[in-house]
């Protein structure tokens, strides 16, 4: 169990600023988490941009692979790190020498935590969610769970009290 706690107000924020995600550890295997959560991102209104060394050249779920962050030639406002907690330092460092192509946050995956590379990243001005899945943060915060979701440990007959720009547009 994460110890870490953020704000709903700070992850909806998030969600609603960012456009464009730069996913490090996406794969084209339909099968790896990764992959499935790229697909939900990218239904949700996100671009998701697949950054994976071997893969790259080749194209995923209609995006060109690019081999790291520094390769990728248009801005970007999140980076979802779907590598373990070791290397999320070299990639958050990679995000913060790279800051002025737009990032404005280093995400995390579920498992993964580098409070070393939170606190660079948090010094250079980004923000830093740790140890969650934005795919789950989503369909938390905007009413998306469903039986084959995640055990959120929130049962409610009540609407969301969220609407994402993709729902209000939709």
């Amino acid at each position: 169990m994460s110890d870490l706690e953020y704000d709903d107000d700070d992850i909806a924020d998030i969600l609603e600023r960012t456009e464009t995600i730069a996913m490090v550890g996406a794969s084209g295997n339909w099968a790896r988490p990764s992959h499935f959560a790229m697909k939900y991102l990218q239904t949700k209104g996100y671009r998701v941009i697949p950054v994976n060394p071997r893969e790259t050249g080749a194209q995923l779920l209609g995006e060109p692979v690019y081999a790291d962050l520094a390769s990728i030639p248009e801005p970007f406002q999140m980076v979802d790190i779907f590598r373990n907690s070791k290397a999320a330092g070299g990639i958050t460092d990679e995000a913060i020498a790279i800051s002025g192509k737009g990032i404005e946050v280093i995400w995390m995956q579920l498992g993964v935590r580098n409070d070393e590379a939170a606190m660079r990243a948090e010094a250079a001005g980004l923000r830093v969610i740790m140890d969650r899945c934005p795919k789950i943060e989503y369909g938390r915060l905007y009413g998306e769970l469903s039986w084959s979701g995640v055990n959120s440990r929130i049962i409610s007959a009540k609407r969301p009290r969220r609407m994402h720009r993709a729902q209000r547009n939709g």
